[in-house]
């Protein structure tokens, strides 16, 4: 009984990705789970691929970005009505590319201390809140 309980757990990555002081998030496209949300960037590990390579590739193929998952700041676990994920956030550093909303719905630069104003879901909301605490920010800038 318990067996049929058990909820999909999946590994995802996002990208704390700097430019002149300011982060880049996205808005998730119609039609995918959370819809309309605004996110870091990343997405599901694949089988056989680092969390490193599986942020790196989902980043060049929703953004157009090449970038180096610099390093872990953040793992965060959280439970959705269907499945489980571990959110593993990296400092990312951006190697060449100019963004491009090639999967998302809008992209935008903004000062992290504006990040409040825009509406994440539950585990990017804890993203938020190490970046606001952070003294140091995670680097990365270019």
């Amino acid at each position: 009984m318990e067996e049929q309980n058990r909820k999909p757990h999946f590994h995802v990555t996002a990208g704390v990705i700097w430019r002149d002081e300011r982060v880049l998030i996205a808005k998730r496209p119609q039609g995918t789970h959370l819809e309309g949300f605004w996110e870091f960037p990343g997405g599901k590990q694949e089988k056989g691929e680092s969390l490193a390579e599986c942020l790196e590739r989902e980043i060049e193929e929703e953004l157009g970005l090449k970038v180096i998952a610099d390093k872990p700041i953040l793992t965060i676990s959280h439970e959705y009505d269907s499945k489980m994920i571990t959110l593993h956030v990296f400092n990312c550093k951006r190697l060449a590319g100019e963004q491009e909303d090639l999967h998302c719905k809008e992209i935008r630069w903004v000062d992290p201390m504006d990040l409040t104003k825009y509406h994440f879901p539950p585990p990017d909301q804890k993203v938020i809140e190490f970046l606001s605490r952070s003294k140091n920010r995670p680097g990365g800038e270019d």
